[in-house]
């Protein structure tokens, strides 16, 4: 029998162990992507499970979370939060807001909050009812900047008004922040939102702020947060 040369064996087993070495990627990638899709699963599940109480308790203040102005004035989706949170003050549920929200990038010269101000003093809410936040560029910060002015005014009993699928992340920042206990997210179902379009980018952000978090516990101060 002629013997191999060994050049030739040399050749084989570089292939074979770059052949295991793709295999060995394929898994790993194929791993990655099982994960992503449980993981993404598991948010809508979360975000699609949330409820707000059937029964609102009493408050000492609602922080109404911003979203974006157009032309200095509510956006159809921030105007639905302001509307949810007027009705609370109709309602007698709370007597006080906050008002949470910094510059956006839509061109407006108002920050968020004094959009939000100057709607629902034309509803009558008394300006001197609404403290502004005018600082935050991220749900984070709307309730890391919210939480001291909540302190100052000796509000222990808040609600956080926002949408339905925002409600469980802003719910978890708080609670990350160590809001009281008691603390509630009231999330509603948009009238003027793409469902799928916010559901969608809401796992991106919820997903991001799980990263946040865990940099924050390991001491890393995030951009624009402090």
């Amino acid at each position: 029998m002629k013997s191999v040369p060994a050049t030739k064996k040399t050749k084989k087993r570089s292939v074979r162990s770059r052949y295991r070495f793709i295999r060995l990627l394929l898994r790993i990638a194929a791993f990655c992507a099982a994960l992503g899709v449980f993981w993404c699963a598991y948010l809508l599940y979360v975000i699609n499970d949330y409820e707000a109480p059937k029964t609102i308790p009493k408050a000492d203040a609602a922080i109404i979370l911003g979203a974006a102005l157009w032309s200095d004035k509510p956006s159809p989706g921030l105007a639905e939060r302001l509307e949810y949170g007027f009705g609370l003050y109709k309602q007698g549920k709370v007597a006080h807001f906050i008002l949470s929200g910094g510059h956006d990038h839509n061109g407006s010269t108002l920050s968020e909050a004094e959009g939000m101000r100057d709607y629902l003093a034309a509803k009558g809410v008394p300006v001197e009812a609404m403290v502004l936040e005018e600082d935050s560029r991220s749900t984070y910060e709307n309730l890391l900047f919210s939480k001291p002015l909540a302190r100052k005014q000796g509000w222990n009993h808040l609600l956080i008004v926002t949408h339905d699928f925002h409600a469980p992340r802003a719910l978890d920042i708080a609670q990350y922040l160590d809001y009281p206990s008691d603390t509630i997210a009231l999330g509603f179902k948009s009238q003027v939102l793409s469902v799928a379009k916010n559901y969608s980018r809401e796992v991106l952000a919820f997903t991001k702020w799980k990263l946040d978090e865990l940099l924050l516990q390991l001491g890393v101060q995030l951009p624009n947060s402090f």
